[in-house]
């Protein structure tokens, strides 16, 4: 298999500072591989979405490493690390996170704003990749005009808008009906078939059955 894209070495997280604390991540290590579909799966509140959020590098960890494509995030700058999530990884979250007063086209050209990107190659990409996620013909609607399983759809695009190597998704299915859902899955499976590494943080059990890598969080620590 090929070589690991994101690894982790002993990742703790704990949060609250006074005598009351909690520990979210207890020591984990991990590899994923680069190009693998990866599943992380476990009980709410014991870890899941920390673990997403750290390899990430949307927060840091308390203790230990988080290396993409060999690089320790954990040593970068604001400013680097910045660079790095915009260059390397797109995300997807349950709640979709679309600006309300903006199309489906400048919602997904948003994401390539600070680029050295025209305006013409910016609608252009923007365009392709709405067509990729089928929504060709919603890019002047606006997410209230639009049903949960496109808007997340949408969400998919513009994560895709800088071309990165890495896909994490929090439960991307989470909130929507079982037919959106399976229209959602069908283009997740069909993306990652064109090489990109996808990790879906998910409950979904059939979902989790596909998974090349399955990661099991229980109290923090990866039991599987």
């Amino acid at each position: 298999m090929n070589k690991a894209i994101i690894r982790t070495e002993n990742l703790e997280k704990i949060y609250g500072k006074s005598t009351v604390k909690t520990h979210a991540l207890k020591g984990v290590d991990l590899e994923i591989p680069k190009g693998a579909f990866a599943c992380i799966i476990g009980t709410s509140g014991h870890g899941k979405s920390t673990l997403m959020y750290m390899i990430g590098g949307l927060d840091k960890p308390t203790k230990g490493s988080v290396f993409i494509d060999g690089v320790n995030i954990c040593d970068l700058s604001d400013n680097k690390l910045s660079e790095l999530r915009a260059a390397k990884i797109g995300f997807v979250f349950q709640f979709f996170n679309l600006l309300q007063n903006l199309t489906a086209l400048e919602n997904v050209q948003t994401a390539m704003m600070f680029g050295r990107v025209s305006q013409k190659e910016q609608r252009q990409k923007a365009l392709e990749l709405l067509d990729l996620v089928g929504l060709a013909d919603k890019a002047n609607a606006k997410p209230n005009e639009m049903s949960g399983g496109q808007q997340q759809r949408v969400s998919i695009a513009r994560a895709l808008a800088n071309s990165p190597d890495i896909l994490l998704m929090d439960e991307p299915t989470g909130n929507l009906d079982s037919q959106s859902e399976k229209e959602v899955l069908e283009h997740i499976f069909a993306i990652h078939k064109t090489g990109k590494t996808v990790i879906i943080v998910t409950h979904n059990k059939e979902l989790a059955q596909k998974a090349e890598v399955l990661l099991e969080i229980r109290d923090g620590k990866l039991v599987s």
